[in-house]
């Protein structure tokens, strides 16, 4: 098996976050101090970063499953669970990830490009966390969010300056094995690059790299051979070059038909035009034609008859010999000009620009939709904050419900419910289809907040026997005016003799 893969289906999962916990802090002489649960640690996210080391994407078509780890749970005395950490995953420079559908969703090009596939779960917060002057004692805890699942495609689409092209067997692996260090595998039979070779070439004081792409046929472009799988790895170079072989031995091929197959397939091959490097369609890239193995007399004479013809349609043609190396050095140099041009054209790199987008005054963050399937008339609520809390919420605690319904109430769900037409037991959805929140509607006028204040709270709390200093002093001027008024109640009836003891006469 070749060890070079440029394809593969990944299959991401962020980490879970950790849920948090309902705990009561107990103290000698201070049986219920307060609650003191932690809250959870946030999920590890699985992130794709672009290492120059890493050259083929072959680890992840042996384990396509990739999970980060997970947080830990909160626990009592105010400690929180610990955060899971990220699934680095290295890939060569020049990936692109797309979705199932095909769509493009990142582009990483450059050392350290950085794109995160699933991002983890957010931890859930403690009974500590949850508390509030008026909800001193909460008897529950919010539930850690499952981190995001995604399936995408990593495509590798090879960053060089040359591309060469042309029928198996032209020589394109011996004339990249002639101009440069790289030793492709060479052989005299066709198909013998399997995959994409790259060389590095230095003419003069230019440097650039050369892909030898797999060989193509007629309906390459169509998925017919080899060339579908390797014809990405063109779309980023700066120049193409036609390797067409003047010494074949087929009847029907000569360098001018196999010229013209070989750009009917490049102009039929739609390469990605939303990612950088593949806006320019590649029949409109500089090209050159390479007339190769000139050391054959009969392989020279045809290239002598060709050459006019190709000049005359404005190609640049070079005859060399990858045996004996001739032509090779007005090749490359005339290689290194065309791409120092392009590199000259290109634009420079831009920072990336950071785009804020406040949210509207009006933007409520929801939306209600009244809809009808086959049986019924049901109610559908979408939004970020609505789905985050009904996955945070442990539906075995009535109390964690009691505070869901009171969140949903103070965002304006149970408002936008009334103005849609909803009555008492209608059907409503939270979330998408797949795993939506079914439940009967009931009106909260009697669990909002403002009447149920009780929810939350615990009298041992309010525990008020040891007085404050002013309540102290407050107490004992009570006291001591009920005594003053006692005396002078005492004093009145002792003046008007009712102390009088009428047997002592």
């Amino acid at each position: 098996m070749a060890s070079f893969v440029d394809r593969v289906v990944l299959h991401a999962a962020g980490g879970d976050g950790g849920h948090g916990v309902a705990s009561i802090r107990r103290e000698k002489f201070k049986p219920l101090a307060g609650p003191d649960g932690g809250n959870g640690g946030d999920g590890g996210s699985v992130r794709l970063v672009v290492d120059p080391q890493t050259t083929t994407l072959l680890a992840y078509h042996h384990s396509p499953h990739r999970r980060a780890t997970g947080g830990t749970q909160g626990m009592g005395d105010d400690r929180d669970g610990a955060k899971g950490e990220d699934l680095v995953l290295t890939v060569p420079d020049g990936t692109v990830v797309k979705d199932l559908d095909g769509n493009v969703l990142a582009d990483l090009v450059g050392a350290g490009a950085e794109y995160v596939v699933a991002a983890g779960g957010r931890g859930g917060l403690g009974n500590r966390a949850l508390s509030s002057p008026k909800r001193k004692a909460p008897g529950f805890a919010l539930l850690g969010e499952p981190g995001g699942l995604a399936d995408v495609v990593l495509e590798l689409k090879t960053i060089a300056d040359v591309a060469l092209v042309g029928f198996p067997s032209a020589g394109k692996s011996s004339l990249v094995a002639a101009v440069s260090a790289a030793r492709p595998k060479i052989a005299d039979y066709p198909f013998t690059t399997l995959v994409p070779n790259l060389g590095v070439v230095e003419a003069g004081d230019m440097r650039f790299t050369v892909a030898d792409v797999p060989g193509l046929i007629p309906g390459a472009s169509e998925g017919k051979g080899l060339g579908l799988e390797f014809l990405r790895h063109i779309e980023r170079t700066a120049v193409i070059v036609h390797v067409l072989d003047c010494a074949t031995l087929e009847p029907d091929r000569d360098p001018i038909s196999d010229l013209d197959v070989i750009e009917s397939e490049l102009a039929a091959y739609a390469g990605d035009l939303g990612i950088e490097g593949g806006r320019v369609p590649l029949t409109e890239r500089p090209r050159l034609v390479v007339l190769n193995k000139i050391d054959v007399p009969e392989a020279r004479e045809l290239a002598e008859f060709v050459k006019p013809e190709l000049e005359a349609r404005g190609l640049p043609v070079f005859e060399i010999s990858t045996a004996s190396h001739e032509g090779l050095r007005q090749l490359t140099f005339a290689l290194g000009a065309i791409v120092a041009e392009a590199r000259a054209a290109a634009p420079a790199p831009e920072p990336t620009r950071i785009v804020l987008r406040p949210k509207a005054v009006d933007e409520a963050g929801f939306t209600v939709t009244r809809k009808q399937d086959a049986d019924s008339v049901y109610f559908e609520v979408r939004g970020s904050k609505p789905e985050r809390w009904v996955r945070q919420t442990d539906f075995n605690n009535d109390e964690a419900v009691g505070f869901l319904a009171d969140r949903l109430a103070k965002l304006g769900v149970e408002e936008r419910l009334y103005k849609v037409g909803a009555v008492a037991g209608d059907e409503v959805r939270i979330g998408d289809e797949r795993n939506a929140v079914v439940f009967d509607w009931e009106p909260t006028l009697m669990t909002g907040p403002e009447l149920l204040g009780s929810r939350g709270t615990d009298l041992r709390l309010e525990d008020r026997s040891r007085k404050t200093r002013a309540e102290k002093r407050e107490e004992f001027t009570d006291r001591m005016d009920a005594k003053t008024e006692a005396r002078r109640e005492l004093w009145t009836e002792r003046e008007a003799g009712h102390w009088t003891n009428p047997d002592a006469d």
